[in-house]
């Protein structure tokens, strides 16, 4: 199961898991064009999309889409919970409740709702499964007017570590990847501008931004059983951009 899958890394994730020929529930909040797209491309991948419409931030949303899912493929062996919002920009003393509770809602919450879902379809017993999260390097790497969004990611690095000690035991492992600068819809200004896209680019050592579907392929490694010893983990890939943080003062 992938949420946030019609577009951007979520996409990518979906698309990656098809070209291993697994069955793929594209989880997606509104449009139903682009999860049918991301369905088209998991298709010619190799893999079989299912599309399911979710509110990560709605309790009853996830467990309906959980339960549609089940009905027809049973308990998910992985889920990647891809859905987020980006920081607003705007900085704390002008920043609205709403906004502050739109963000976590949807980045911390919906984390942690998709998540507990996904354990309780997997009941009590010993099995081997996975859980992703797409974090960010914002969970420490903070920047101004991403107050929101920077608390949200910290949040969810807990909730990482949290969830993996817990769910070891029963073999379900539990890590974060942390991105930089990735060309999605996230991105879209450093997508169709290719002179603004520079001006960030030069801030990251090996010089570029990355591919969605470079976080993808990593995503499949942690899913695999190639990282079966991995659990609480938090790994970063943004090309050295995080390293750069504490330089220049």
């Amino acid at each position: 199961m992938v949420t946030g899958a019609e577009s951007g890394i979520g996409a990518a994730c979906a698309e990656a898991f098809g070209a291993q020929g697994a069955r793929v529930a594209i989880l997606f909040h509104s449009d139903q064009k682009a999860a049918d797209a991301t369905a088209q491309a998991v298709r010619q991948a190799g893999g079989e999309p299912m599309t399911v419409q979710v509110a990560v931030d709605d309790e009853a949303s996830v467990d309906q889409a959980f339960a549609t899912m089940e009905k027809q493929w049973g308990a998910a062996d992985v889920l990647v919970n891809s859905a987020g919002l980006n920081m607003s920009g705007v900085t704390v003393r002008q920043m609205t409740l709403a906004q502050w509770q739109r963000l976590i809602d949807t980045d911390l919450t919906g984390a942690f709702l998709t998540s507990r879902r996904f354990l309780n379809g997997h009941g009590e017993g010993k099995g081997d499964a996975a859980i992703l999260h797409i974090s960010s390097i914002h969970a420490y790497a903070v920047r101004a007017g991403g107050a929101d969004y920077c608390a949200a990611k910290g949040g969810l690095s807990n909730l990482v570590e949290t969830l993996a000690i817990e769910e070891a035991p029963r073999g379900i492992r539990v890590n974060a990847i942390e991105p930089g600068m990735i060309l999605t819809p996230m991105n879209a200004k450093a997508q169709a501008d290719p002179v603004y896209r520079k001006t960030l680019e030069q801030n990251i050592p090996m010089g570029r931004a990355g591919n969605a579907s470079e976080v993808a392929d990593l995503a499949v490694f942690l899913a695999s059983d190639k990282a079966k010893y991995i659990t609480g983990a938090r790994i970063v890939i943004d090309g050295g951009l995080s390293l750069m943080q504490a330089l220049g003062a």
